[in-house]
């Protein structure tokens, strides 16, 4: 087995335990994201590849709220491995910088493959199964579909973003509508065009269908 079918194998058997949201098929659908964005764009696929699969190896939101946490448990991995140092800091350097961190909190732009594995992240993050996972979530941590009195916030810290708990429509405001103008690779800005459009018309209808206006 290579390095990278080492690693995949790996994540696929801790993420199996995890659900929907933040599964072994969200990886998957990531990392083949990552994969397609750099047939186009260019840049070291490898580290592409294994970036891709280790984003989310220690998230906060699966690890107990420890942030930034990817870069060191991936280090570990890949060095038990006895993958190239020089490969270890780009793999490492690009996992703890893919997650969204609040609205109003700047990306990190530095490299290609940084890029090309963010936007897979957040491609993954909107459309169909964008939706999909935002209310799976909120459903998991016990949260309400909509609260019209309560207004989203745009963070400007990832304190704050990560410890808010608002409803799922929220969400939408905070995080998800932005995503479209934050992508970096003309690639995923073309697929996130269609993704994007389709979220838009969710939410006009949501709201439509929760005041019940049928005129």
């Amino acid at each position: 087995m290579n390095l990278l079918e080492e690693v995949r194998s790996i994540v696929e058997e801790k993420f199996r335990r995890e659900s929907a949201d933040h599964d072994w098929y969200h990886i998957e659908r990531v990392l083949k994201l990552a994969e397609y964005i750099q047939s186009k764009e260019g840049g070291n696929l490898l580290v592409v590849q294994l970036a891709a699969l280790l984003h989310d190896i220690s998230d906060h939101k699966l690890n107990g709220g420890i942030k930034n946490d990817c870069g060191r448990v991936s280090r570990e991995i890949l060095s038990r491995l006895k993958a190239d140092e020089q490969l270890i800091d780009q793999v490492c350097d690009i996992v703890d910088k893919v997650s969204f961190k609040g609205a109003g909190v700047n990306d990190v732009i530095e490299s290609l493959e940084l890029d090309i594995v963010r936007d897979a992240d957040r491609l993954d993050a909107i459309g169909a199964i964008g939706i999909a996972r935002a209310f799976h979530y909120g459903g998991k941590n016990d949260r309400s579909f909509y609260e019209p009195d309560l207004g989203p916030l745009l963070h400007t810290d990832f304190d704050s973003y990560s410890s808010d708990k608002s409803h799922t429509l929220n969400h939408f405001y905070e995080k998800l509508l932005l995503i479209k103008d934050r992508l970096r690779t003309e690639t995923a800005k073309t697929i996130g065009e269609d993704r994007h459009r389709l979220m838009e018309g969710f939410v006009s209808d949501f709201l439509k269908e929760w005041n019940v206006n049928l005129g």
